[in-house]
C-alpha cells in the first residue's frame, strides 16, 4: 500500500466525518428526544455544505452492535445544486439511517444485555471507519481537503473498548487528524476528552441541548485554518484514567506489564496479553 502523501491541504475545503450516536437504549432513557437531536444535527450538516461548495460531509451511525455509513456528500448527485440541497441531505440520510437502525435492531435481538444497564455505543468501530475513509481521501490526490472527525456522542464510555479507542486516537494523532467531541450525555466522556486532547481537537459539552445547533455552528463549523484566529472552548480538565485489561474496569491505580504495557487492576505473575 503506498504511503499517504504530505498533508498539504486546501485551506478553504473541509472533509468532516461525523459519528452519530444512535444507541436506542440511551435515547429511550434520555430526556432530550432523538428526533429533535437529529433535526438540529441535519441543519448543522447542511450549514457545513453551504459554507463551501467543495466541502465534504460523511456521516457514520454508531449503534450498540454495529456501525455504518449513512451519508456521503461526494456520492450525493443532488449536492451542490442551488435548489434541493437540503431535501436531498434530509431524505438520503434519513432513509439510510432507518435501514441502519433496522439492521442494528436485528443484531440486538440476538445479543443479551444485563437488565437496567445501558450498553455502550460502538465508538471504537465508528472511529476506525472514519480514519479509513480519511486515509482513502489522503491518497485521492495531491491536495486533499482538511480532514477532521466530529463525535456526537451521548452514551457512556464502554471500558471494554479502551484498547481499540486508544489505538484509533493514536492513529488520528499520527495522521494529524483532530477529533472534535460534542458530548450530550449526563457525565463527561473520558475517552472523548482524551481523544480531543491528544489530537488537538475540541471537546465541548453543551449546557443546554435546546440550542444544540447554535453550539454546533459556532464551535464545530470552523475549519482548521480559521481556528488559529478564534477563541474556541478549551477543556478545563481531562480524565486520563485507563481501563484494566482483565475486568475492563476504569481504575485509578494498577499494574502495568513492562513488556507490552498492558494494564491490570490486580497483580498477575504472568501477563495474559504477551505471556
Amino acid at each position: 500500500m503506498p504511503s499517504a502523501p504530505s498533508k498539504l491541504y486546501a485551506d478553504d475545503v473541509s472533509l468532516l466525518v461525523v459519528t452519530l450516536d444512535t444507541n436506542p437504549f440511551f435515547w429511550s432513557t434520555f430526556p432530550f428526544p432523538f428526533a429533535e437531536f437529529l433535526s438540529q444535527v441535519l441543519a448543522f450538516l447542511n450549514t457545513i455544505l453551504l459554507l463551501g461548495q467543495l466541502n465534504q460531509v460523511i456521516v457514520i451511525a454508531t449503534g450498540c452492535n454495529s456501525c455504518g455509513y449513512v451519508y456521503d456528500s461526494t456520492s450525493d448527485k443532488n449536492h451542490g445544486s442551488t435548489t434541493g440541497t437540503m431535501p436531498a441531505l434530509y431524505s438520503n440520510l434519513l432513509h439510510n439511517l432507518d435501514e441502519f437502525l433496522a439492521r442494528d435492531r436485528q443484531l440486538d435481538a440476538d445479543a443479551s444485555h444485563a437488565p437496567g444497564i445501558v450498553p455502550s455505543s460502538l465508538l471504537s468501530g465508528s472511529l476506525s471507519m472514519a480514519l479509513c475513509y480519511i486515509q482513502r481521501a489522503f491518497r485521492s490526490g495531491p491536495m486533499p481537503p482538511q480532514p477532521r472527525i466530529l463525535c456526537l456522542q451521548g452514551a457512556a464510555d464502554g471500558p471494554e473498548q479502551y484498547v481499540a479507542i486508544m489505538n484509533a486516537i493514536f492513529s488520528a494523532q499520527h495522521s494529524t487528524v483532530p477529533i472534535d467531541s460534542c458530548y450530550i450525555g449526563s457525565n463527561n466522556s473520558a475517552f472523548l476528552q482524551q481523544a480531543s486532547y491528544i489530537t488537538g481537537g475540541i471537546y465541548y459539552k453543551p449546557p443546554q441541548l435546546d440550542g444544540l445547533y447554535q453550539y454546533l455552528s459556532t464551535v464545530f463549523a470552523t475549519d482548521l485554518h480559521s481556528r488559529a484566529f478564534l477563541r474556541l472552548p478549551k477543556s478545563v480538565g481531562v480524565d486520563f484514567r485507563a481501563s484494566c485489561f482483565c475486568h475492563k474496569q476504569t481504575i485509578d491505580m494498577g499494574y502495568v506489564c513492562s513488556v507490552c504495557l498492558s494494564i491490570f487492576c490486580e497483580h498477575h505473575d504472568k501477563c495474559s496479553t504477551c505471556g
